[in-house]
């Protein structure tokens, strides 16, 4: 050694956690020789293969290995002194002080190296005074080592009950006792080798936890099994750290927990679950279920993993229901149907659940051709199908539908499942669908937080619904826009809107009047958007429909497919009526062409129209109304008829999504209900006006009627000549040219017009 070195109060251990770059490791301490460096790789002792470097420094030194320990690897280095007397010093000899300080730094560092080893060992504590002494060996053998009521170190029988706690007031009591209070499917001789068949062990783990009332854990590892499994309601809950590897026959259950019946399966925690199907099922039996939960009542579930059935998880009512229940849902792959909710008799129901996650995905290789939906609401024929109140916080769904003729659909509703909210919904590689109905589905809420292709998703209404309702906020495109409401006509006064057509006929202003039985052969919207109607009769402050009578807005519905009508009414009763882009009438070809929420429509022959076949009252919650209009139907008349009792009409509102802004159409030459005023116009060319004589020319104008307010103008320079209108004849404006001057007066050829306000 060059110089002296400094022992000094630097532990003589240093450890590293190797990222696979990285091969010298400084130390920080000193050692005497590179022999004195121990280099240990995840507790294995290196033998080679290292250069030490900086032996003899007070600062340490590096260790350089010839490769770079693996990513994770832990490279620990620490100084191993032979505690030994290396050197001798002679009688009467010269004592140097450099051999001194060596002799005393090795002490030093072989003391530090002692206090290393020392501060892993048990040992007693400060306050503690004594020793413990173990006692002989033949004592304590096949026996339990505790301690005494005084602390002191003695054994135990095993089979006494004198094993006590380390804690006040603990009660002693045997070690298999104490053991059997975490009950575990290796007490039964499962291996989770995930080769051995353990599913016998498994049944009797489960079978014993049913019976005593215990919570059953599943180790680490892959528990293969070739029987279904059921862990009954007597158990307190299931926690998995592996996974249970399902290998038995086709069709079948692999992990049922809860009894069926009218068992309630209440306050119970089933936590890390995961089942797996050893060879994917080509989903063609919805027997094929991964994991079934019957009867859950105030649980908590924790899903980790299901993959590889036709249904991933199932959650069931069986004579009772399936409610107020958490699922933590993890990762469900590769089934057709990821969450089947569902009801099996008319006695059970499944209400008021809440789902956190869940990530519902699909190989892009797994059954390319068939349809798969994320979470499906269902029923057994005749079971109960009000499945209402279940609330989804961010489910993610990828499933590699997109560019294929399939479906693959996040939601899909066969029953009338009411309140069913999904917040932060994600969709990658779906159809260009949220969700799919198929029956009575309504108030369901869909919030779409991100879409792959940002497309304009929308819900799916099947021939066989018989609900819309559904609301869809496409929070991917222009959230807070899409929010708002567009209000497309409002009629805020019916009474006050009223056009006196003639004097037996009415009209309304933006409405068309409509009949049960309009005369002829009509064809188009103008036979059916009549400007005015007899039989209508009035109060204070509105218009009351009676006998075949209705009111509607029509509107263009080309680039808008929902509307939402809101009518201040004692018991109005919905109708529409579909036109092709012709303005032909469509009828009923037996597919519907409208939906409504809260109630179902039904086609009326002789009115040729779609009505509701119930009130639009607030106790059915039918008010206000939302229309979903079929692709084909280009324009449509939405309003209200007189279909069982007459009743009063004081106000109409039409609203739809603010990404549109479709035409409310009245008021035009091919449509003129609606508008008060009325306009038409002719050449004319006056002869030349005496003083005090006069001129006339008659225009026709369609919907004139005696009694209107009429006036007239020409489109020339009419200084003395005054000009007349009234209506003379029906649908005839009479207009009257008046020289009021001294001289004569020759206008000229132009444009006479002549305008009619109906009071």
């Amino acid at each position: 050694m060059a110089e002296h070195i400094t022992i000094g109060d630097v532990a003589p251990r240093v450890q590293y956690v190797a990222d696979g770059v990285q091969s010298a490791f400084p130390y920080p301490f000193p050692i005497f020789a590179p022999e004195d460096l121990e280099i240990r790789l995840d507790g294995a002792l290196l033998s080679g293969g290292a250069v030490v470097s900086g032996a003899g420094r007070s600062d340490g030194g590096t260790v350089s290995l010839a490769e770079a320990p693996a990513p994770g690897t832990r490279v620990t280095l620490r100084r191993r002194l032979a505690l030994a007397r290396l050197t001798d010093f002679q009688d009467n000899g010269i004592l140097r002080a450099r051999t001194l300080n060596d002799e005393l730094d090795y002490q030093v560092a072989a003391l530090q190296q002692v206090a290393e080893d020392v501060a892993g060992a048990l040992r007693l504590g400060p306050a503690d005074g004594g020793a413990l002494t173990l006692p002989a060996r033949a004592a304590r053998a096949d026996r339990v080592l505790g301690f005494d009521s005084l602390g002191d170190v003695t054994v135990f029988d095993r089979g006494t009950g004198s094993l006590g706690v380390p804690f006040p007031g603990g009660v002693p009591r045997t070690v298999e006792d104490k053991l059997s209070e975490r009950l575990t499917a290796r007490d039964f001789g499962a291996t989770g080798d995930g080769v051995t068949d353990d599913g016998p062990a498994l049944a009797a783990a489960m079978a014993a936890a049913a019976a005593s009332g215990r919570l059953l854990e599943i180790g680490e590892g892959t528990f293969r099994t070739t029987q279904p499994l059921t862990l009954g309601e007597g158990a307190a809950g299931l926690t998995m750290r592996g996974a249970i590897l399902y290998a038995g026959p086709a069709g079948t259950v692999a992990l049922t927990l809860g009894d069926g019946a009218a068992v309630r399966n209440a306050a119970k925690r089933y936590e890390g679950l995961r089942v797996l199907r050893a060879t994917i099922s080509d989903w063609t039996d919805d027997g094929d279920i991964g994991l079934l939960l019957r009867n859950l009542d105030a649980s908590l579930v924790e899903i980790r993993q299901v993959e590889g059935f036709t249904i991933g998880v199932r959650t069931l009512g069986v004579e009772r229901g399936f409610e107020d229940t958490t699922l933590i849902l993890g990762r469900i792959g590769n089934s057709r149907i990821g969450l089947d909710i569902r009801t099996e008799t008319a006695a059970g129901w499944n209400t008021s659940v809440r789902y956190i996650g869940g990530h519902f995905t699909i190989g892009s290789t797994v059954n390319v051709n068939t349809d798969r939906f994320g979470v499906r609401f269902s029923a057994a024929p005749g079971a109960y199908v009000a499945h209402n109140r279940h609330l989804f916080d961010g489910p993610n769904f990828e499933l590699r539908a997109e560019g294929r003729p399939i479906s693959g659909i996040p939601f899909l509703s066969e029953v009338s499942s009411r309140a069913v909210w999904v917040r932060g919904l994600r969709m990658e590689g779906c159809s260009p669908f949220v969700a799919r109905h198929t029956g009575a589905a309504q108030d369901h809420v869909y919030e779409v937080a991100w879409a792959s292709q940002a497309y304009e998703v929308d819900v799916d209404y099947a021939p066989t619904a018989t609900r819309a309702g559904a609301a869809l906020r496409r929070f991917h495109q222009a959230a807070a826009f899409r929010e708002a409401t567009r209000e497309v006509a409002s009629v805020a006064n019916l009474r006050a809107a009223r056009i006196r057509w003639s004097n037996t006929e009415w009209g309304f202003e933006r409405l068309a009047c409509l009949s049960t039985n309009v005369a002829g052969t009509p064809a188009t919207i103008a036979d059916f958007a009549l400007p005015a109607l007899d039989g209508y009769g009035f109060t204070d402050r509105g218009v009351v429909l009676t006998g075949g009578r209705g009111l509607g807005f029509v509107v263009d519905a080309r680039g808008c497919r929902d509307f939402a009508l809101a009518v201040d009414a004692d018991a109005p009763r919905l109708l529409v009526m579909g036109f092709d882009a012709a303005g032909n009438l469509l009828s009923d070809g037996g597919v519907p062409l409208v939906l409504a929420s809260g109630q179902s429509m039904a086609w009326n022959a002789t009115a040729r129209w779609w009505q509701g076949t119930a009130d639009m009252l607030d106790a059915t919650f039918a008010r206000p109304q939302v229309v979903r209009l079929a692709p084909q139907v280009a324009f449509a008349i939405i309003g209200v008829a007189r279909i069982g009792a007459d009743y009063e009409v004081r106000a109409m509102r039409l609203a739809c999504d603010p990404l549109h802004a479709p035409p409310l159409l009245y008021g035009l030459p091919d449509l003129p209900h609606g508008a008060r005023a009325l306009v038409a116009e002719a050449a004319w060319d006056p002869p030349s006006l005496a003083p005090g004589a006069t001129s006339q020319i008659n225009l026709p104008l369609a919907g004139a009627r005696p009694g209107d307010f009429a006036s007239a103008s020409y489109s020339l320079a009419t200084s003395g000549v005054v000009f007349l209108a009234q209506v003379g004849a029906t649908d005839v404006v009479t207009v009257t040219a008046w020289n009021r001057s001294g001289v004569a007066i020759d206008l000229g050829a132009g444009t006479v017009r002549a305008r009619v306000v109906k009071t």
